[in-house]
């Protein structure tokens, strides 16, 4: 089989590409003087590699990459503030946050950057890409193996756009099986609903998983980000959970066929080798004392549970650096990661975490999510189904049945992601710090510039990691990100951040848990939910709770295991209904305010990032608006109204 490296390859064949098709026929059967019609590109084994490769252009970057670093959808929700919002008039965060969306001009979709944005003209330029391949390919005379491998391909990857647009814009979608111009003649297309949308893509991915050439695993490094079986498999998984979810599943019980297809897709990537990852595989690199999180961790015969629970914590801090990137390989390291972008995640080195040297900070947590880490007895610190008594999020409902969680001290005894993702006020950090101590950072000085541990102090007044809501390079919120930022990079130690997971088989187990309890099958979704809390030490869940308490608890497992991966942003939606808003979750974001006091203790006070209300928490913002032209095109050329409610 001729392999395409689609990392060295691809800007070259996708360039080309370009070339030649531009300016071509709807369907780019014609071949005007200087360009080639689809018959002469699919007469040629190279030229079909590269335009396989042009299906594969408009993949959503995700990380660092929206605007200005932030992370995007986790500062769209309430995972995250982004420092951006205050500082510039015209970033995506900002104009969200303020309210200034139409459908004429929606930042998510408007603001176009590192291939990210527009996401309406892209996608669906990609799946008309992904068509006329599945078109014409069945008559190329090429290698049989790759023309069937190459086949699966596309349609796996007409199947992620597809469920892109649906999470984006979260509505009915043309069904395309032969290849047609969205922006052309449309009379007579009828709208589909979702269901029949996640039932398109359902058909592909089952196209896919039916292919005898397509493999399970990627194992050669020349085939870096092509598409699986496994990718198949999660596509369907997260597909099926949307269709079932309150806000898409009009009214019609999805649920039995949601646990079936999540059931068979959990289970088939299980049985071709993909489990969660369970140990440190590295342990020069994050069980040392330069991780700063398992440094008193004894070495003897006996661990205890806090040892044990720092190890969980250095053992997940190491899987979402992703460092060193093993997942190519028969027998990989990361047996978890299902699929990932070949781009990785930023010069995290500097931004997005305790930046350094004038970086830009991007994503701040916020206390909402803080407050979601449990203690470690299993116990959540509030009442997750009601957790503040007052709409600014400033007086917690705090758990009865919590008796380990001190206001006052309160990052003792927390679950070990907790400690993996976040940095704030006591933690430390061992990398080159551009500057010597002033004797306003006491914890630090005196301490000159060089390659050190540094004290992390979140106060106000601390000179270069305190808050300051004025600066967009120090924290909003009290917190930085720590999940994803290699543990000792910095200035003069560059490290890039890991590449973004697209799927993994931690969300696949929580889909799948999911969809057994909305079908009643509590058991099964318990024991999925522990699997999760088992592989860092955390408490099962509790027997005998009610359906009800069991999606709560379910739904908060996936806030914790997934924070900051931007699937927030996408589930408050889902889980609201067509006629609910985000006010709950997104209307106030809260902050901690730290006070250092004479002694060297601390007080801890919650406030607001700001003193006003996000205005992007309404109904009309469950979806994005689908840009006004396109909108109007298709209801010109249908007679039906495609546009979101309330755009």
């Amino acid at each position: 089989m001729k392999n395409f490296d689609y990392k060295v390859r691809f800007i070259f064949l996708f360039s080309f590409l370009i070339i030649l098709m531009s300016s071509c026929s709807d369907i780019l059967d014609q071949a005007p003087e200087g360009k080639l019609s689809m018959d002469e590109i699919f007469s040629d084994e190279e030229k079909i590699g590269a335009f396989l490769n042009t299906c594969y252009s408009n993949i959503g970057q995700k990380g660092h990459y929206y605007y200005l670093w932030s992370r995007g959808p986790v500062d769209w929700s309430d995972d995250a503030w982004d420092a951006e919002a205050v500082i510039t008039n015209n970033g995506v965060s900002t104009r969200l946050y303020r309210g200034e969306a139409s459908a004429a001009s929606h930042p998510i979709d408007a603001i176009e950057r590192e291939g990210l944005g527009n996401y309406w003209n892209k996608y669906w330029t990609s799946i008309r890409y992904c068509s006329q391949f599945i078109q014409y390919i069945e008559e190329a005379d090429i290698n049989p193996v790759n023309a069937i491998r190459w086949k699966a391909e596309a349609h796996v990857l007409r199947a992620y756009y597809y469920m892109e647009l649906l999470q984006w814009f979260g509505t009915g979608l043309p069904i395309q099986h032969e290849p047609f111009d969205i922006t052309g003649d449309l009379t007579g297309l009828e709208k589909p609903s979702y269901y029949e949308t996640v039932k398109f893509i359902i058909e592909d991915c089952d196209a896919a998983l039916n292919n005898d050439y397509l493999p399970w695993r990627i194992t050669l490094n020349s085939e870096v980000f092509r598409v699986t079986k496994a990718v198949a498999a999660a596509l369907k998984s997260r597909a099926i959970l949307f269709a079932a979810s309150p806000l898409y599943n009009e009214g019609e019980d999805h649920w039995n066929e949601a646990y079936e297809i999540n059931k068979a897709s959990l289970d088939a990537l299980k049985s071709n080798g993909y489990e969660l990852y369970n140990q440190i595989n590295f342990p020069a690199t994050f069980f040392s004392k330069e991780t700063h999180i398992a440094e008193n961790v004894y070495t003897g015969d006996y661990l205890s549970r806090e040892d044990e629970l720092r190890r969980y914590a250095a053992m997940i801090y190491e899987f979402h650096t992703n460092y060193p990137n093993n997942i190519y390989d028969t027998n990989p390291v990361d047996k978890e990661t299902i699929w990932q972008d070949y781009r990785h995640d930023g010069p995290v080195h500097l931004h997005g975490a305790l930046p350094q040297g004038g970086a830009i900070v991007g994503s701040c947590p916020t206390q909402e999510i803080v407050d979601a880490f449990e203690t470690i007895d299993g116990q959540p610190i509030l009442n997750i189904a009601n957790p503040y008594n007052d709409e600014n999020h400033l007086v917690p409902n705090y758990n009865e049945n919590n008796f380990l969680y001190n206001e006052q001290d309160p990052y003792k005894n927390r679950d070990p992601r907790f400690y993996a993702d976040i940095y704030f006020n006591g933690t430390y950090r061992k990398t080159q710090w551009p500057f010597q101590e002033s004797p306003s950072a006491y914890e630090n000085y005196p301490a000159n510039a060089g390659y050190r541990s540094r004290y992390i102090g979140t106060y106000i007044g601390e000179p270069n990691t305190g808050r300051d809501n004025n600066s967009r390079n120090r924290t909003h919120t009290g917190y930085y990100i720590r999940k994803f930022v290699h543990p000792t990079s910095g200035v003069g130690r560059v490290v890039a951040g890991p590449n973004t997971k697209h799927f993994r088989l931690g969300e696949i187990i929580l889909n799948f848990a999911e969809a057994a309890a909305g079908n009643n099958k509590l058991d099964e979704a318990r024991l999925a939910v522990n699997e999760i809390r088992n592989r860092v030490g955390m408490p099962d869940l509790p027997t005998g709770i009610s359906k009800e308490e069991l999606i709560i608890r379910i739904r908060h497992e996936r806030r914790i295991e997934l924070a900051f991966e931007t699937h927030r942003y996408f589930d408050v939606r889902r889980w609201s209904t067509p006629d609910g808003d985000l006010s709950k979750t997104d209307k106030w974001l809260s902050a901690i305010r730290i006070t250092r006091k004479s002694d060297g203790s601390f007080n801890y006070e919650r406030d607001n990032v700001v003193p006003i209300p996000r205005e992007c928490y309404t109904n009309k913002y469950l979806r994005v608006a689908i840009p006004l032209a396109e909108a109007n095109r298709l209801a010109q050329l249908t007679g039906e109204d495609w546009q979101n409610p309330g755009w």
